[in-house]
């Protein structure tokens, strides 16, 4: 186990998870090292460049926005395994609406990763249904 790189993964994580709840997307795109590949939904999607993750940024928005979504909670980020340019993550996360009643909760695995010096997440799986 390698503490300085956990560090800077939950880090990594929890500026995403910040961002996220925020809907600061420029932020969002920004904890991220790419290109960054997610799985969810039985599908894999790979954004090569922060311009791409943007656009789909807006998609999401909507989406959450459908759901009635207004913010998320994370209970675990949990580290897995660990070495100097890569950690593995393991989140519970709940998917709340404004009352703070949960709508959705799931497990995701996320992989942050260190290129040039910094520390984003490329690989995000979730059982997001």
């Amino acid at each position: 186990m390698n503490k300085a790189a956990e560090g800077a993964a939950v880090a990594a994580a929890q500026a995403f998870l910040l961002a996220f709840n925020a809907q600061d997307h420029a932020a969002l795109a920004a904890s991220l090292n790419y290109p960054h590949v997610r799985l969810a939904v039985g599908k894999f999607v790979t954004y090569d460049s922060a311009e791409a993750f943007l656009v789909r940024c807006k998609v999401n928005k909507a989406q959450l926005e459908a759901e009635g979504w207004h913010h998320t909670n994370t209970n675990v980020i949990e580290i897995i395994q660990s070495g100097p340019d890569k950690v593995h993550l393991r989140l519970e996360i709940d998917r709340c609406h404004e009352d703070d009643t949960v709508y959705n909760k799931f497990d995701t695995l996320w992989i942050a990763t260190r290129q040039d010096g910094h520390w984003g997440i490329q690989f995000r799986s979730s059982y997001l249904r």
